[in-house]
């Protein structure tokens, strides 16, 4: 089994901007990583709040791409390539390894509900086994709320006992604290690596062996998220807890990928950063108004949002 770890601490689903015209706007992605890393947060790009199954696999493929051509570090990067379809997932998978990330998420396919250990386990195997690369490592999403597919600890298991170089670890969204303690108990003495799927449990996950988390709200109050992945020993770190318990609240209030997107805009002064790519929605403007007063009353501001804005060219 896995016995070294590849990442530790918080990593973010980071936002995929988008601009006016709908088409992703690497410009903005390039800066807000850059602030991310800053910020010693790891970059899960094309996870769920980066809207990535909104999102081609060519359009993943160039994102990447520049990301990596802008300087940014590959080995900090765990990009999403779980596909419905095992062909995309093959391909996604293949670039990010031949580009050096040091991992991938990958979602099970999710179109099928009701799909078994085995149909899951063969899904998994086939991409892996065509993949046929030492250097892979794969991180399962297990987020059953929205796929409604779930990873069980029998599979989890026999992944690791078929492909104990490759099962390197698990992004937990389960959203169930029960479950991220089952999955710590069953493996992570073997150095497989469990991150909580959201900053509601990182203290939790990091105080029970867990490796850290992989949170949404990583895109807007990355300064906090990492300071309590490195403090989780410190005797504040209950404080540091509550502080991004409060924070996550506010924006829990409403569509939470919208709101992130909506904060982005407002304190860089960048519209463009809240554009969604349909079917998701902005929010509209009295909803803007209440996540603003809202971040203002609790003094929340974005580390580095100065940084994060572009200019539309005149069209």
């Amino acid at each position: 089994m896995t016995t070294s770890k590849t990442f530790q601490g918080a990593l973010s689903p980071v936002l995929t901007p988008f601009d006016d015209n709908g088409a992703p706007s690497a410009e903005r992605l390039i800066r807000h990583c850059r602030a991310l890393l800053d910020d010693d947060v790891g970059l899960a790009v094309f996870g769920t709040n980066s809207e990535a199954n909104s999102m081609s696999v060519a359009e993943k493929r160039g994102l990447l791409d520049a990301l990596i051509g802008a300087g940014l570090p590959a080995a900090r990067m765990m990009p999403g390539t779980g596909a419905c379809a095992l062909p995309d997932t093959i391909e996604l998978t293949r670039h990010a390894v031949a580009n050096g990330c040091g991992g991938v998420l990958m979602l099970p396919p999710f179109y099928y509900k009701g799909v078994s250990d085995e149909g899951l386990f063969r899904a998994y195997a086939t991409v892996i086994d065509a993949v046929a690369d030492a250097r892979l490592k794969i991180y399962l999403y297990h987020i059953p709320p929205v796929a409604q597919v779930p990873l069980s600890l029998a599979l989890i298991e026999r992944l690791l006992k078929a492909y104990p170089g490759t099962i390197a670890g698990i992004k937990d969204s389960s959203g169930d604290w029960n479950n991220t303690s089952a999955v710590i108990d069953a493996f992570a003495s073997t150095g497989f690596e469990v991150f909580a799927g959201s900053e509601t449990f990182p203290l939790r996950t990091l105080q029970a062996g867990g490796a850290g988390c992989i949170t949404a709200t990583g895109n807007v109050n990355a300064a906090a998220i990492g300071k309590l992945a490195r403090e989780w020993r410190a005797v504040d770190a209950p404080a540091q807890q509550r502080r991004l318990d409060e924070t996550r609240a506010v924006f829990q209030r409403f569509p939470m990928i919208a709101a992130m997107k909506a904060a982005i805009a407002w304190q860089s002064g960048d519209e463009g950063w809240a554009n969604l790519r349909p079917p998701l929605v902005e929010l509209d403007g009295t909803q803007r108004v209440q996540l603003e007063n809202a971040l203002d009353a609790i003094g929340f501001s974005i580390p580095h949002a100065d940084q994060l804005g572009v200019r539309e060219p005149a069209h």
